[in-house]
């Protein structure tokens, strides 16, 4: 099985979602979990970095910046292709429902941008927009719709 930098974040955000101190305290013994359980180095440091930005854009400042309401996004032509015309229509979605906000769009396009391959699907994007939405204190109203839509759905795969 091929596995990429986004199966070891899905490992790490379902196995630790609630144990987010304890992950940046002990790195090493999580990276030999992370081993045990099947994944290449390489990508675990790469998941680890890819966690890092989400943690640098978290403290960036200039995310302020991105509050006017009346603002839009015009995505550039590699986001475009990244996100695809469905992904983008599901951000537009979770903006009008209140879910994201205009700086949390942007954590979201960041690291979307950041993961491997040619386009994110869908689903890549609807836990993207979940780690981004735990790792944001006072929107767990936010993360409680947008888990329960994420979960929901995968009930209905599964039956």
């Amino acid at each position: 099985m091929k596995q990429n930098v986004f199966d070891v974040l899905m490992f790490l955000f379902e196995n630790y979602m609630s144990e987010e101190a304890e992950l940046a305290e002990d790195r090493e013994a999580l990276r030999d979990t992370l081993q045990e359980a099947g994944f290449k180095q390489g990508e675990i440091r790469k998941a680890f970095d890819w966690l890092e930005g989400l943690a640098e854009l978290k403290e960036d400042e200039t995310a302020g910046v991105l509050r006017c309401p009346h603002s839009f996004r015009i995505y550039s032509e590699q986001e475009a292709e990244k996100i695809g015309v469905e992904g983008r229509g599901f951000l537009l979605f979770l903006e009008q429902m209140g879910v994201l906000d205009h700086a949390a769009r942007e954590m979201v396009i960041d690291r979307v941008m950041a993961l491997e391959g040619d386009e994110a699907d869908l689903d890549q994007l609807k836990w993207v927009v979940l780690m981004v939405l735990f790792n944001q204190p006072g929107r767990e109203a936010a993360f409680a719709w947008m888990e329960d839509l994420v979960l929901d759905e995968m009930d209905n795969v599964l039956h």
